[in-house]
């Protein structure tokens, strides 16, 4: 049976790849999490029943871990989706990010070249890893403009540092080794099973909570906005029919400045969730989501715009995303809004959805 090992699958790209696998495809699809704050169980819980599911708790920085995992599972690709994601955090400490990023990703491939180099010859020619990255390794854009393949990288903050280094990683163990990868470099995600740290949700559960919604600086940065299903099936359209070596783009031309989301997520959940008739809004006598919005001072380095030119996806493999962003917005509004429990779960002694990124020690620039 086909194998594909997905680290991070307990996290939000993750919990959603392995649901799309498990539905397009059928391999076996094991899950790998260290189960950190993002990664959390109940995002998968409801899959432990299904005969080609596999969960193993472990972390990719762990040498000894990985290697009997290849020896139990015999993979025949692996998606490495595990990684420390927000960028506020890695402000407040870099640390994790150098450790999951980097380290694990350095781990990951070294365990991978040496399994490759052992099996079968026809059991390492099927054999791909397929590296899950983001556009912010490529730093900020003007007014103008779209990141390609070709964009040279220039990361701002310490997360997209260790993002950024571990691509480089990947790469040179293609150049070097002729481990048969691939990448993927994706526009910003959204959908179901996202941790409330991250804007759409946090804005959404605020906004049911009456509390308010916090915009950084004048609400004018830009994003390319990728409805994560979108996002799971070039992900496997990449790794069953993309070229060894490559890299690719994933975006879906959405971009919309963050007070266009917060507006749009607004005005979802007052088609699902009439503020006249939340509870919570009316114990705070505010009557229109709207009057939530609030701004905040800036994070700092903040890039003010990505946007991502998958001309390269569509043109070879033939890619398309099949939601708009409006499309997008109101299913995943909706998912929050009837998923309470899941979302209590996942915050539970963890965060509060208290702002980070301000433990700032060094103020010399």
């Amino acid at each position: 049976m086909e194998s594909i090992v997905v680290t991070g699958g307990a996290g939000f790209i993750g919990a959603n790849f392995v649901r799309y696998a498990l539905a397009k495809t059928d391999a076996r699809v094991v899950v790998v999490d260290k189960l950190t704050y993002a990664g959390n169980l109940c995002s998968i819980d409801d899959l432990f029943n299904h005969p080609r599911f596999v969960f193993v708790k472990a972390d990719i920085a762990d040498r000894e871990a990985l290697e009997a995992l290849f020896k139990n599972y015999r993979p025949t690709a692996v998606v490495n989706l595990a990684a420390e994601t927000h960028v506020d955090r890695s402000i407040d400490d870099p640390r994790p990010f150098v450790d999951s990023n980097i380290v694990g990703t350095y781990q990951l491939l070294e365990v991978s070249r040496q399994y490759v180099a052992r099996i079968r010859r026809d059991e390492a020619q099927v054999f791909r890893f397929l590296h899950v990255s983001t556009d912010e390794v490529y730093g900020t854009l003007g007014p103008s403009g779209l990141f390609s393949e070709d964009t040279p990288y220039a990361p701002n903050s310490p997360y997209s540092a260790s993002k950024a280094a571990a691509d480089h990683l990947v790469r040179a163990y293609f150049e070097t080794y002729r481990l048969p990868v691939l990448i993927t470099n994706c526009s910003n995600n959204y959908g179901p099973f996202q941790f409330p740290e991250k804007l759409i949700p946090l804005m959404v559960l605020n906004a049911i909570d009456a509390k308010p919604l916090p915009i950084y600086g004048d609400g004018q940065n830009v994003r390319d906005w990728l409805f994560v299903e979108d996002h799971c099936s070039g992900l496997l359209l990449v790794l069953r029919r993309g070229e060894l070596g490559a890299k690719y783009n994933l975006g879906a031309s959405n971009e919309r400045t963050n007070l266009e989301v917060v507006d749009a997520i607004c005005k979802a959940l007052e088609r699902v969730l009439p503020a006249g008739g939340n509870a919570a809004m009316s114990s705070k006598q505010v009557s229109s989501y709207w009057d939530l919005k609030s701004f905040v001072d800036d994070r700092p380095g903040h890039d003010r715009r990505y946007a991502i030119d998958a001309s390269k996806v569509r043109g070879e493999l033939g890619w398309e995303p099949l939601n708009t962003f409006e499309d997008g917005i109101a299913s995943t509004v909706a998912w929050y809004v009837e998923n309470r429990g899941w979302c209590e779960q996942v915050e539970a002694g963890k965060y509060a959805r208290e702002r980070l990124g301000l433990n700032l020690e060094c103020s010399g620039a």
